[in-house]
């Protein structure tokens, strides 16, 4: 990812009014546009945001031909519809084997394979029915994205659906087995519609466990967390992961000096664990000799 689109997914996160299709875009810049040393030229990056926004207007278009000719009249008929058009015609779902593919979170790709996880399969959705004139929310449950076809959040009549499951409606039985199967409980609160900026993050920690899990993926793993980074607000925790991950790829002295910078924040409740963090820093200087 370039700088000038590094300073553009920062703007974008800290804009009054986020856009997480436009900030999922961006993220997705660092795997899609190919890393500054490879030798084929990368894609524009405009080019590429301009052929998503298309994939999804088209979309859209297909929604709005369906809604005029069944002018759904209730929240069910519009999650119906919006199955039978993304999950069903367009064949948008996705498989367990997505989850071992860093493809299935990056926004290009997923609208290209119509495969993904269930939180970039919610976004769609989501995405696609705003553009249509549809009020469609992200809902993020323990574990599993869904999405609510209606009002939660101005108290109108809503439906729950699976995009990952092409649109399957969902009751409250199904949605206390999905929290349960994640180790938790259902509680109604877990039906507020997804913050756009949480559910990047979200995106974002899901890359980061992807390549955490490969090693060999270090350098994924270290956009992820600078992208993270960038938000106004994050967990303090990832500037320890950042500089780790700087040591892992061959930054020693500049991960050395994020974990000193990291440690004066810990002096103030966590001595202890300052001390530590220190020693570590110590370390990496130690492996330039």
């Amino acid at each position: 990812m370039t700088e000038q689109s590094r300073i553009r997914f920062r703007d974008e996160a800290r804009a009054e009014d986020p856009d997480p299709v436009l900030l999922c875009l961006l993220a997705a810049a660092e795997h899609t546009l190919g890393d500054p040393g490879d030798s084929a030229e990368p894609p524009d990056l405009d080019a590429v945001l301009s052929a998503c926004r298309t994939a999804l207007d088209r979309h859209a278009a297909a929604i709005r031909q369906a809604v005029a000719e069944r002018r759904p009249s209730s929240p069910e008929e519009t999650a119906a519809l919006l199955a039978a058009v993304l999950g069903g015609r367009e064949r948008f779902h996705g498989r367990q084997s997505d989850y071992l593919r860093l493809e299935s979170s990056l926004l290009p790709e997923v609208l290209r394979r119509r495969r993904g996880l269930p939180i970039m399969l919610s976004l769609v959705w989501s995405a696609v029915a705003a553009r249509a004139g549809l009020t469609v929310h992200g809902i993020a449950l323990p574990g599993h994205f869904i999405v609510a076809v209606g009002g939660p959040a101005s108290g109108d009549d809503y439906v729950l659906a699976d995009p990952f499951h092409g649109g399957r409606i969902l009751d409250v039985p199904d949605i206390e087995r999905l929290v349960a199967a994640a180790g938790g409980r259902f509680t109604p609160d877990l039906l507020t519609p997804a913050q756009p900026l949480d559910t990047v993050l979200r995106v974002l920690a899901n890359i980061r466990h992807w390549a955490a899990e490969r090693p060999e993926h270090a350098r994924t793993q270290l956009w992820a967390t600078e992208l993270a980074l960038l938000f106004p607000r994050h967990p303090a925790q990832l500037r320890l992961e950042r500089a780790e991950l700087l040591v892992k790829t061959g930054d020693f002295l500049g991960g050395a000096a994020e974990m000193d910078a990291y440690a004066e924040i810990l002096d103030a409740f966590d001595p202890d664990s300052a001390r530590r963090v220190r020693q570590e820093a110590k370390a990496s200087r130690h492996r330039l000799n």
